[in-house]
C-alpha cells in the first residue's frame, strides 16, 4: 500500500510546517496486491531448476538452455522489487531486486559460456552471500523473508566456494541446498496467497513486531506516524 501526500493550498507549500498543516493535508492510499507470491515462486521455481543442473539431474550439455530458462526469473523478480518499492517495503523491495540480479548475471554469464564464468560467478556467488546474511540481520520480523533468507545465504555461500575450487562435492551440496530453497520459497508463496485469499492467517509464517502489528493493528495505529515516513516528509 502506498501512500501521497496532497496540499490542498498551494501556498502551503512555501510556507514553513505549522500547527494547521494537518487540517489542510490529505492522505491518499493506493491498495495494490502483495508481489512476494510471485517473488517467491520465481525463486522456487529458478533454484529447482539450477539445482538439477547442480546435481546432475539436468545433463551438463543443456545448461545453455538452463541459464534461458532463468532468464525469466530475473524479469519477474525485478518487477515484484519494483512493486514492493511502490508499496514502501524496502527490505522485500531490496531482496527481490538483489535475486533478480544474481539470476541475470548467471543467465548471461552460462548461456553465453564466457571463459572463467564458473569461477567469476563463484566470486558473485560469495559476495551475495554476505548480501544475503545483511538482509537476514534485518529480515526478521518477516519470517517469511526471513527463512528463504536463512536457506538462500549456506546455498550461495556453498555454490561461490564450489565456483571457486572447482570441487565437484560442494557443487553438489549447492545443488542440494537449492532445491531446499525452492521448497522454502515455495511454501512461503503458497502461505502468502492463501493468506491474500483468506484475509487472514492460514499457514505459519510466524511474523513478529511490526510485520505482525501491519497484519493485525487498527488503521490509525498503522499510520500514526506516516508522516514522518520515506516519500513524506521533505527529504529522506
Amino acid at each position: 500500500m502506498t501512500a501521497a501526500t496532497t496540499i490542498e493550498d498551494p501556498r502551503a507549500q512555501d510556507v514553513p510546517a505549522t500547527p494547521g498543516l494537518h487540517t489542510m493535508t490529505r492522505i491518499s492510499l493506493r491498495p495494490i496486491a502483495s508481489p512476494m507470491p510471485l517473488g517467491f515462486f520465481a525463486v522456487a521455481i529458478s533454484s529447482a531448476l539450477t539445482s538439477s543442473l547442480q546435481l546432475g539431474l539436468i545433463d551438463g550439455a543443456y545448461r545453455q538452455a538452463v541459464a534461458l530458462t532463468v532468464f525469466s526469473a530475473f524479469a519477474l523478480q525485478l518487477l515484484v522489487g519494483i512493486l514492493a518499492f511502490g508499496a514502501r517495503d524496502v527490505v522485500a523491495a531490496t531482496l527481490m531486486a538483489g535475486f533478480a540480479g544474481a539470476w541475470l548475471s548467471f543467465g548471461l554469464v552460462t548461456a553465453t559460456d564466457a571463459p572463467g564464468g564458473a569461477k567469476v560467478l563463484g566470486v558473485l556467488n560469495l559476495t551475495f552471500t554476505v548480501f544475503a546474511a545483511l538482509m537476514a540481520s534485518v529480515a526478521r520480523p518477516k519470517k517469511a523473508l526471513w527463512l528463504v533468507l536463512l536457506v538462500a545465504t549456506p546455498r550461495y555461500l556453498v555454490a561461490g566456494l564450489a565456483g571457486v575450487t572447482g570441487v565437484e562435492w560442494l557443487g553438489r551440496t549447492a545443488g542440494a541446498l537449492g532445491l531446499l530453497l525452492a521448497l522454502v520459497a515455495a511454501y512461503a508463496a503458497y502461505a502468502l496467497m492463501v493468506e491474500e485469499l483468506r484475509g487472514r492467517d492460514v499457514l505459519p509464517i510466524g511474523r513478529s513486531g511490526p510485520a505482525e502489528h501491519a497484519m493485525h493493528a487498527q488503521l490509525a495505529e498503522q499510520f500514526g506516524a506516516l508522516e514522518h515516513q520515506a516519500g513524506v516528509r521533505r527529504t529522506l
